[in-house]
């Protein structure tokens, strides 16, 4: 009986190996290539020079900022901005790369002015009219 039970689990532990089920740590690995090709694409996109601002983020939760000075195969390198000190990271270190810009992009700028304008259009055309009940009023907006 004891030898039955244990090669019915032997075989349970063992079937899906043979089935061809990833294991946890395989799917980790996928997860790490992963990341490493975002990583690598993101600093690919920015460029490097001093326009090439950066905030990086590494698997450990360490934070720092710079611009992307050099750029290679496996790694990048980060310069300080103020202090001129320049920190190599491998690809497969980052958990994040992102862009560090300076404010509002322009897009956004010209979202904000065209919803200003809309918002001064509306008042002019639809709220002074209500309230000024066609020229009745002395004070006010009117």
């Amino acid at each position: 009986m004891l030898r039955r039970i244990l090669a019915i689990t032997l075989v349970g532990l063992l079937l899906p190996m043979l089935c061809g089920v990833p294991s946890a740590a395989a799917k980790d690995g996928e997860e790490v290539v992963q990341q490493t090709e975002k990583a690598r694409s993101n600093v690919a996109r920015l460029g490097v020079g001093k326009d090439a601002r950066v905030e990086v983020k590494l698997r450990d939760n360490t934070k720092f900022k710079g611009y992307v000075s050099e750029v290679g195969r496996d790694t990048f390198a980060v310069t300080d901005e103020k202090t001129g000190a320049s920190r190599t990271v491998a690809y497969a270190d980052v958990a994040q790369v992102s862009r560090r810009g300076n404010g509002l992009s322009t897009r956004t700028k010209a979202l904000i002015g065209a919803a200003v304008a809309t918002g001064v259009v509306v008042t002019w055309l639809i709220v002074k009219p209500a309230l000024c009940d066609g020229g009745a009023q002395s004070r006010g907006p009117c």
